[in-house]
């Protein structure tokens, strides 16, 4: 595991309080009851490797460096209008303490669209992946910088089980070989900084020619324009996850459109 700090640090603390009741006797039996009538996995890897420009579209209320980003926050309805703009993916952020997030908004996001969703929380436990596999994620989030070599790859193989895949989420060449020697087959190159939560998109341009082919290959963060999409893209990045930008759209489904027209 990379050294940890800052925000991410703090976001670890309080997510460990949370593991703590989730692997109480009666949240297993609840998330175990919960698996046997989990919907039927979608195909997020193959949602990806189409041709042209691949977004995934995360539903997003809030995020701990720009606050507040939606006030009339509706998951599904939110999902409908990524479907309608031509999103290959959606991303949903359930973590409640700094995104005012809840796996409820990962549900309903995807009963209300047939794309294949990737829940976005800070997972660290396996016990977080059979509770995302039993609130209908088709994919999870792995953040290397969080996780060590050993259980990165414990957490990968746990999701593989249960049918999902991981998108295992990278920042600089240490954390890309780790992710490589995990077995990952996604890998995001979040454009933002966990530690400082500065953005830079040539951390993605730069780590570009580090991947193996036969890699999916995300860039994630800081995306903002169609320009940014050609960029990535040119350099062989095959998917893009955006977020504020699409929360702050006045219409996402006409934005989403005009980026990848």
């Amino acid at each position: 595991m990379s050294g940890t700090g800052g925000f991410l640090e703090k976001i670890l603390e309080h997510k460990r309080s949370e593991i703590v009741r989730l692997q109480r006797p009666e949240a297993r039996r609840r998330i175990e009851s919960a698996l046997q009538q989990a919907p039927a996995v979608r195909d997020f890897p193959g949602s990806l490797a189409g041709a042209g420009l691949r977004i995934i579209a995360e539903v997003k209320r809030a995020s701990p460096s720009r606050g507040r980003l939606v006030e009339s926050y509706d998951p599904a309805g939110r999902a409908r209008v990524y479907e309608a703009g031509g999103a290959a993916a959606l991303s949903v952020l359930t973590d409640a303490e700094h995104f005012e997030g809840h796996l409820d908004h990962l549900a309903a996001a995807r009963a209300a669209s047939a794309l294949p969703a990737l829940r976005k929380d800070f997972i660290l436990e396996a016990c977080q992946v059979d509770e995302s596999r039993a609130a209908g994620a088709d994919a999870i989030l792995l953040i290397a910088a969080a996780l060590t070599g050993v259980l990165l790859r414990q957490l990968l193989e746990r999701a593989r089980g249960l049918g999902m895949e991981a998108l295992v989420e990278v920042h600089d060449a240490a954390e890309l070989e780790q992710a490589l020697e995990s077995g990952a087959r996604i890998i995001g190159v979040n454009n933002r900084n966990l530690r400082t939560f500065e953005v830079d998109l040539e951390v993605s341009l730069r780590l570009a020619p580090r991947f193996p082919a036969g890699t999916l290959r995300v860039s994630e963060s800081g995306i903002a324009s169609r320009q940014d999409l050609r960029r990535l893209r040119e350099a062989g990045f095959h998917a893009f996850l955006i977020g504020e930008a699409l929360a702050r759209a006045s219409d996402p489904a006409a934005q989403l459109r005009e980026w990848m027209g």
